[in-house]
């Protein structure tokens, strides 16, 4: 039997932007934890880089991750916004070592 896929997205708002990028990650995560495939997301704020979010997601396998990624509340949320963003999220699938 194939793992879980675990995945890491770190996220990062303007300064200006903050409690935006907060509040649109909190519906993001509300609403994610709710589709098929989700087995946990968990939403962090870096407690030494404010504005600095980090998702902790594991998902049943790639497929349901790659729905994720085309689920309409994540593109709304991209969508609304993406403007706030520093840079692009870096979303990181892991693979175990040894």
């Amino acid at each position: 039997m194939l793992s879980d896929l675990k995945v890491v997205a770190t996220i990062t708002a303007k300064p200006e932007s903050v409690d935006a990028v907060r509040a649109g990650l909190a519906a993001l995560a509300a609403e994610t934890l709710h589709e098929d495939g989700n087995v946990s997301y968990e939403l962090f704020e870096s407690g030494s880089e404010p504005g600095t979010f980090v998702t902790i997601e594991v998902w049943r396998s790639e497929d349901d991750l790659a729905a994720h990624m085309q689920s309409p509340h994540l593109q709304k949320a991209l969508g609304e916004f993406g403007e706030h963003l520093a840079a692009p999220p870096a979303i990181h699938p892991l693979r175990v070592i040894g």
